[in-house]
């Protein structure tokens, strides 16, 4: 028999970045590793991280996250100087990378950091390759999720 494919559950989320989809239209997703530190990980298994304002660079042919912000636990970090938003390398294949330069630098495309979520007991990245969203699209957005709303509770109800 074969086995059932996982998909990302909640119990598997550490943090999510709902501000991603409202303000870029998503193209492409990709998966990639962190760099963590040991009271970084500690932290991360009691669910304290927060994607919100954060932002993926390609520096020397590297990415980088900057802006997430892991607040550390007071038993896992005594005898370390914790940094809550050092800047932290991400693990990716060099076609990717290569890839993701040449849309960032050509096409004008924004990496964004999308969710954090547990796999295989690593904590990984979801990284949205995206071009930001005009006011009028993200009005249009709101007026579809309304509408949807309004035919749900429609056919709920009837």
């Amino acid at each position: 028999m074969a086995k059932a494919k996982k998909s990302k559950s909640n119990e598997n989320r550490i943090a999510v970045n709902r501000k991603a989809t409202h303000e870029f239209f998503i193209e492409e997703r990709y998966e990639a590793g962190i760099m963590l530190q040991g009271w970084e990980v500690k932290s991360l298994r009691n669910g304290k991280a927060n994607l919100s304002d954060t932002y993926v660079r390609l520096i020397k042919n590297e990415a980088w996250i900057l802006g997430m912000n892991i607040t550390p636990l007071q038993t896992a970090s005594t005898h370390v100087k914790p940094d809550q938003t050092r800047v932290r390398k991400l693990l990716l294949n060099r076609k990717e990378l290569d890839k993701l330069i040449g849309a960032v630098e050509r096409k004008g495309f924004t990496l964004i950091a999308m969710s954090m979520y547990w796999k295989n007991g690593k904590a990984k990245l979801e990284i949205g390759l995206g071009k930001g969203k005009k006011e009028h699209d993200k009005r249009a957005d709101e007026k579809n999720r309304d509408w949807n709303r309004q035919k749900a509770r429609v056919l709920k109800s009837g």
